[in-house]
């Protein structure tokens, strides 16, 4: 179960509430004795119902609903505004029936109002992170450490508010992008660092649909994902929705027409390649290995510039890590070509014979299983004659000996898949390997030679300086 941890907001003023206006004397006299928002009190009193009354007059009152909506509650002391909160949440849960139902159509006074409801209760400081506090990575808290917003009761009903109103069909895109503007993308980007994970889900759908909706926001919603990503790879390296917002784009890039902009190749470089350098990236690998994928699905000549970037980041000390680069790595080479697979695969097979023979049984048996996908097998045997040679070594001192039984078995299969590829080559790469071992050998027995030579020049010439010294 996750544990809620209580924190306050602040209670919005009452120059905050919409005002709208009502020109209606009947409704007038309705509202103003059955409906009193008073921050400093904190009473709040229900409204009547929309279905009471008139078509005419609904309009109004869902103004006056709305307004009572923007009245931000003090959930850190729920006993005290108790019955506040449910009036509050039933006439949410009314507004979106009414939404829902589309027995209302929503001029602009009602949409503007709408928007700026949602904007006084969801756009909001985020608390400090769990991880700020506690010295630890967001990815490796405990399900029981994670923090939840205590006002979850109301802002889900609030975004399920704002996401309805996005995809009704009624809701026109050039009347709209009024109010869902620069500045209210730019604030829903910004509440990715939600730690809710609730809420983060959300704001995923809600701004996927705004990118699918508002073609005019397409190049502002990408701009401030990237600098949100740029922040988090070169500056803190700390953030809740990394995997959330690598989801909308794995869909944005899915959808990138051909041939693509020289601006997304950019991003490619820029922003995804560089994500494989945080330390957390076991976070949200699998959505970026996704996006990485979606790209070489559009274009599978960046396959050279996708495996350079890997071996760029390569992992030096991390096992984990270079278990999940190996991983990714199998993918983009299903998707590589053999003309961009010549010209990387020189510096690729190095590290590959590198990852043989790492004493962590796990990143060498992950190397290993490379040669269980046929596509890669292909390309190696159409380019056996230069990669033989780099990997070979490696093998051969994986049989000679690696401590894991099951890389000792696994290297003897691969040993055999080469021999039975190409004997020939087989042979010479076995000759060449035996002469330099021999080589290897003679060099430091040459070594222990010489040492022994001056270890012996050394006690003789402290002998004679004894000598001399009695």
């Amino acid at each position: 179960m996750f544990k809620i941890i209580k924190r306050g907001h602040r209670k919005v003023s009452k120059s905050d509430a919409i005002e709208p206006p009502i020109s209606n004397p009947a409704l007038n006299e309705i509202v103003n004795s059955q409906s009193t928002a008073a921050p400093s009190s904190g009473v709040v009193e229900p409204l009547p119902l929309l279905r009471d009354v008139s078509v005419s007059e609904r309009h109004i009152l869902f103004l006056r609903k709305l307004q009572i909506c923007g009245f931000m509650l003090d959930f850190s002391d729920a006993l005290k505004s108790q019955h506040e909160m449910e009036v509050k949440r039933q006439t949410l849960l009314e507004l979106l029936d009414l939404l829902q139902s589309g027995s209302c159509k929503l001029n602009e006074t009602m949409q503007e109002e709408l928007i700026r409801m949602a904007s006084l209760n969801i756009f909001r400081c985020l608390p400090p992170a769990s991880h700020e506090n506690t010295g630890t990575e967001s990815a490796d808290l405990e399900e029981d450490d994670m923090y939840l917003e205590p006002s979850w009761p109301h802002l889900q009903i609030v975004y399920e508010l704002l996401l309805r109103y996005i995809v009704l069909p009624d809701t026109d895109a050039k009347v709209a992008k009024r109010y869902i503007d620069h500045s209210f993308v730019l604030k829903l980007v910004d509440l990715f660092d939600s730690e809710d994970p609730r809420e983060r889900e959300y704001l995923k759908t809600i701004l996927h649909r705004i990118y699918g909706k508002f073609m005019v926001h397409r190049p502002f919603i990408r701009k401030a994902i990237n600098n949100i990503l740029y922040r988090f790879i070169f500056e803190t390296e700390r953030h809740s929705g990394i995997n959330e917002l690598l989801e909308i784009l794995g869909s944005i890039i899915n959808g990138f027409a051909l041939p693509m902009k020289e601006e997304h190749k950019l991003f490619l470089v820029r922003a995804l390649i560089p994500l494989h350098k945080p330390k957390c990236i076991s976070a949200y690998h699998q959505q970026l290995s996704y996006c990485i994928t979606q790209f070489l699905e559009k274009d599978y000549k960046l396959a050279d510039t996708v495996i350079r970037g890997l071996l760029k980041y390569w992992p030096v000390t991390n096992c984990g890590k270079e278990v999940l680069f190996l991983g990714e790595l199998e993918e983009v080479l299903e998707a590589t070509q053999p003309a961009e697979f010549q010209r990387c695969m020189v510096p690729l097979f190095r590290q590959i014979g590198r990852c043989l023979n790492s004493s962590h049984f796990q990143v060498a048996e992950r190397a290993l299983f490379l040669w269980n996908n046929e596509h890669i097998v292909s390309l190696i045997a159409q380019n056996r004659h230069v990669i033989f040679p780099i990997i070979f070594e490696a093998l051969e001192r994986n049989m000679q000996g690696h401590w894991n039984q099951a890389v000792h078995g696994l290297t003897a299969n691969v040993r055999r898949m080469f021999l039975e590829m190409d004997t020939v080559l087989f042979e010479e790469c076995q000759r060449q390997y035996v002469e330099s071992e021999a080589r290897a050998r003679e060099l430091e027995d040459q070594r222990e030679l010489a040492w022994k030579r001056l270890e012996a020049v050394a006690a003789q010439t402290g002998g004679e300086d004894m000598v001399m010294v009695n």
